[in-house]
């Protein structure tokens, strides 16, 4: 397929999935904000704890981009944060109970979104489409790696 091709597809993919409404806007959070709310329960999940440094490097921003995030929505009794009791200069982020309730909200509402997706798709066509992914993804990290990083392309 002809680049230019491709990258009209993609675009045209990308903004048909941006169109798709699985959430009523009944919060004001954003996508990023509701990312990190993913991170923070996530990291919670294997019993871990998350600081603001962590947030940063997954969400793919500056710490002082986390930093305002976290203030905002501190301010909003979305999130607190909690000082570690041996070092007192960490502070973890933690979402309130009132943040806690809106995560599992939508939560349950994206999965009740993907049975009616996968009710739509046969279980074959599902697992094919994983793997396609899977095996895009993985052309996408080894073409990245000669824009990012060491230059060294891995995957062969």
């Amino acid at each position: 397929m002809e680049v230019n091709v491709f990258l009209r597809e993609m675009y045209r993919i990308g903004k048909r999935w941006d169109e798709i409404c699985v959430f009523e806007q009944t919060h004001s959070l954003n996508n990023t904000e509701m990312q990190m709310m993913r991170e923070v329960v996530a990291a919670e999940e294997t019993g871990d704890r998350i600081i603001s440094s962590q947030l940063a490097k997954k969400l793919g921003v500056t710490r002082s981009a986390v930093s305002q995030m976290v203030h905002k929505l501190e301010t909003r009794n979305y999130v607190r944060r909690v000082s570690d009791e041996r070092d007192k200069k960490i502070a973890y982020i933690e979402l309130s109970d009132f943040a806690r309730g809106i995560y599992e909200q939508m939560k349950k509402r994206f999965s009740q979104f993907l049975e009616k997706v996968t009710a739509k798709l046969s279980e074959e066509r599902l697992e094919e489409f994983i793997g396609r992914a899977n095996e895009f993804l993985d052309a996408c990290e080894w073409a990245a790696a000669s824009f990012c990083g060491n230059g060294s392309e891995k995957n062969g």
